[in-house]
């Protein structure tokens, strides 16, 4: 997905990520973050426009869990997931990680 598509910014930072899809549950890896969703890298099949549960581990080693939706696929590479519905806490908690550990 190109940055024009995106109404916010993200960050690299790549952090430890679990989700469950149809076949079962995959520990995966982030590559980038930001409050509007994030890219999981996975060789596992998914489809767009489905919606998940997953959880990413922050640097605090906190299990946040997140709802999203995934906007696009690459195979085998991974996913770009679109955040749904987060809470105020959530995006607080979202805002402080990206500050002290996105822009480095």
């Amino acid at each position: 997905m190109s940055d024009e598509r995106r109404d916010k910014e993200r960050f690299p930072l790549p952090l430890p990520v679990r989700w469950e899809g149809l076949s079962g549950n995959y520990p995966s890896r982030l590559s980038d973050l930001g409050l509007g969703g994030c890219y999981i890298e996975t060789m596992a099949h998914v489809s767009a426009d489905i919606e998940i549960n997953f959880e990413i581990q922050l640097p605090t080693g906190f299990w946040m869990p997140l709802h999203g939706t995934i906007v696009y696929h690459q195979p085998s590479l991974g996913f770009g997931v679109r955040f749904d519905r987060l809470t105020l806490m959530e995006k607080n908690l979202l805002a402080r990680v990206l500050e002290e550990y996105g822009k480095r």
